[in-house]
């Protein structure tokens, strides 16, 4: 067994700040379309201080550092858990920890979480071996 896949192993990547063009283009990759994740006065309506992240563009962010980590072709189950808004301006740091490693799976616990300490997302993963 390599390093990268014993128990314990945990790795960290940092992406952001976010932007609103960052939000936008994964609107247009996504067709998610919600005003509230581009438009300020429609998110101020709807009692929001600003536009704020689609959630999936953090679970992407996240499942992007989990593949190039533990690699793309060896993914087998992706599931998350959104917690906490993301805003234009957020630094997010994604990190993994390896929980089991059996002879054919990799199981890993993901989160992503803002600067301010906040959790954004949870998530958990299972990779061939």
């Amino acid at each position: 067994m390599s390093d990268a896949v014993k128990v314990g192993n945990e790795a960290a990547r940092v992406f952001g700040p976010i932007t609103r063009t960052d939000v936008v283009r994964y609107a247009g990759a996504s067709g998610d379309f919600n005003p509230i994740h581009h438009d300020d006065e429609f998110a101020a309506k709807a009692g929001y201080p600003s536009v704020f992240s689609i959630g999936m563009f953090q679970a992407a962010l996240l499942a992007t550092f989990a593949t190039d980590w533990l690699g793309a072709e060896k993914i087998r189950r992706y599931a998350v858990r959104f917690r906490d808004q993301v805003w234009p301006g957020d630094e997010l740091t994604c990190e993994g920890r390896i929980e089991s490693v059996s002879e054919n799976a990799i199981e890993v616990a993901l989160v992503c979480k803002r600067q301010t300490g906040t959790v954004a997302v949870t998530a958990t993963a299972s990779f061939a071996r």
